[in-house]
């Protein structure tokens, strides 16, 4: 009768053990599920946008080709996604390039279209709020609130390998190499605190670039890309470098190839 008594009970452990596993299987998919379908909401409107619109001048074909590049690397960050944590970063992907287009709407003279969700970080980088120029290792970068022959290069705000760069239009992509390696230079300290020293609407200094905010960042990313899209994290890097080749950006005759841009 004990004999009984104790298969019986452990055969109902079993099952409830292998039920709640079988739940928590269904509400993990579930959730994925319900992640990519969001993320492929932002991803529909970003494509039908960039397909719609062509550039009338630098500012607006530059703004559009980076919209493109995220619109690209959205499409293969969802196609990969396994977790809910990857399908929500395809999301915040293609929501950047939805701020690109606003760029290019308003760089032609065009309503600006929807409000578009804040990205990751957007908020904490702050934006630039007034024309500024500065000289950089022989050469003039400048930074200005507003599209212009001079500064057709946007960013709409956010990290870039765990630093902020605030939103504006700039007279090149001084972001991108870190955004490509991964990784800043030294002499990015040096550009952000003369570029930002004392600009309001930049809320932080430049021992807060210097030190980044990369410890938590990193952490994000690596839950993101833990299980079996872990491999994902190479190509998805901050948001945007998946499937950008350095061949479809021109920059306004930035050649991000040569070793001169050095920080």
């Amino acid at each position: 009768m004990e004999l009984l008594l104790i298969v019986v009970v452990i055969g109902a452990v079993v099952f409830l053990v292998m039920k709640s596993q079988k739940k928590s299987a269904g509400h993990t998919a579930g959730q994925l599920e319900d992640a990519k379908a969001d993320a492929r909401q932002a991803i529909e409107r970003l494509g039908g946008q960039v397909y719609n619109l062509t550039g009338t001048d630098d500012a607006s074909k530059q703004a559009l080709a980076d919209a493109s590049e995220r619109y690209t690397a959205a499409g293969s960050q969802i196609e990969q996604a396994n977790t809910p944590a990857q399908a929500r970063l395809a999301k915040q992907t293609a929501l950047e390039g939805l701020y690109y287009i606003r760029a290019a709407r308003t760089a032609m003279g065009m309503d600006p279209g929807p409000e578009v969700p804040s990205i990751d970080g957007q908020a904490a980088a702050g934006r630039v709020t007034e024309d500024r120029d500065i000289d950089f290792e022989g050469r003039q970068v400048s930074a200005s609130p507003n599209p212009s022959a001079r500064t057709p290069n946007y960013y709409p705000g956010g990290r870039v390998a765990g630093r902020p760069v605030p939103a504006g239009w700039y007279s090149e992509p001084w972001w991108k190499p870190a955004l490509v390696a991964g990784a800043w230079g030294v002499g990015s300290m040096v550009l952000f605190s003369a570029m930002f020293g004392g600009m309001s609407g930049v809320p932080y200094n430049a021992n807060e670039f210097a030190d980044g905010y990369g410890d938590g960042y990193q952490d994000g990313l690596d839950a993101a890309n833990a299980g079996d899209g872990g491999d994902m994290g190479g190509d998805t890097g901050d948001m945007g470098d998946a499937g950008f080749d350095g061949g479809g950006f021109d920059g306004g005759g930035f050649d991000f190839g040569g070793g001169d841009f050095d920080f």
